[in-house]
């Protein structure tokens, strides 16, 4: 068995940090039970933790989304991830992982019940060598099917099935599609491509979470001349691109560098985008 990442965990209850794995969520815990919990997820890395404040605020706004109450504001969030990353050596990059459930309620979940807990464990940032992609049968919810406009982990069983259907195919993620078959995202990721010297990326439709840094990379593209086209996109599209890239908390930009059977170069917008990017974690841009 693999070593845990080294963890700590802050929990409301006590209101004290615990390293490792804390035993908090029971049997008879309602979103244990019934899938009302969400998180967000933010990175530090080479001492930076880019739009942290907006993941909080996003952790809260989920919460109440999904019917929870958050007795905790945005910037104490904050002000416990900066205790909690010192906790750690500085050796690692760090996943920030905010957490809101509720302990009571029946179908619905008791907003009064409403519990938080913030994790931050060791998470090396991956290598862009490039990844495969293959297309999902399996789609991303209408927003009446589903609570899509939280990070909600209820949402994420039906991407692990399309991902592990991808990775016993031989490809490393996948393209999920929309209700009505347009192109939405990847299992992980939001996603990007290049054509021409402009960039295409899926409008945000209702049926996938509009990502953090989604829409910071958004910026710094159009800031830095490039033309970013937020509209619908087909899979023929995605299958003619010149360059295709990821983008989202794990990872940050990432190139893809085989779709279905065709293989791909790691294109010149993906290595300015991923540049632009750190320059603005860094505070250069």
């Amino acid at each position: 068995m693999a070593t845990p990442p080294k963890a700590f965990t802050y929990v409301d209850q006590d209101k004290s940090w615990h390293e490792g794995n804390p035993m908090v969520l029971g049997p008879m815990t309602q979103s244990t039970w019934l899938g009302s919990l969400v998180f967000d997820g933010a990175r530090w890395f080479e001492g930076t933790m880019p739009d942290l404040d907006r993941h909080c605020a996003r952790a809260c706004q989920s919460a109440r989304n999904m019917l929870l109450e958050p007795k905790i504001r945005p910037e104490e969030i904050a002000e416990l991830v900066k205790e909690g990353v010192s906790k750690h050596s500085g050796d690692t990059a760090l996943y920030i992982k905010p957490m809101f459930w509720a302990d009571g309620g029946w179908i619905y979940p008791d907003p009064d019940t409403t519990r938080f807990m913030l994790t931050i464990y060791e998470s090396p940032l991956p290598e862009d060598t490039g990844f495969s992609v293959n297309i999902s049968d399996k789609i991303r919810p209408m927003p009446t099917a589903a609570p899509v406009d939280a990070k909600a982990a209820c949402l994420y069983a039906n991407a692990g099935r399309a991902l592990k259907i991808a990775h016993e195919a031989g490809y490393e993620n996948c393209v999920v599609l929309d209700p009505i078959g347009n192109v939405a995202e990847l299992a992980t990721a939001n996603l990007f491509y290049a054509k021409d010297g402009e960039v295409h990326t899926p409008v945000p439709n209702g049926t996938f979470l509009n990502g953090i840094t989604r829409q910071r990379v958004i910026k710094l593209l159009s800031k830095a001349g490039y033309k970013v086209h937020e509209r619908v996109i087909t899979t023929p599209e995605l299958m003619e691109a010149d360059e295709i890239f990821s983008c989202g908390n794990h990872g940050k930009v990432m190139s893809i560098t085989k779709i279905m059977e065709r293989a791909l170069q790691p294109g010149p917008i993906t290595a300015k985008a991923r540049e632009l990017y750190w320059a603005y974690a860094h505070g250069d841009a």
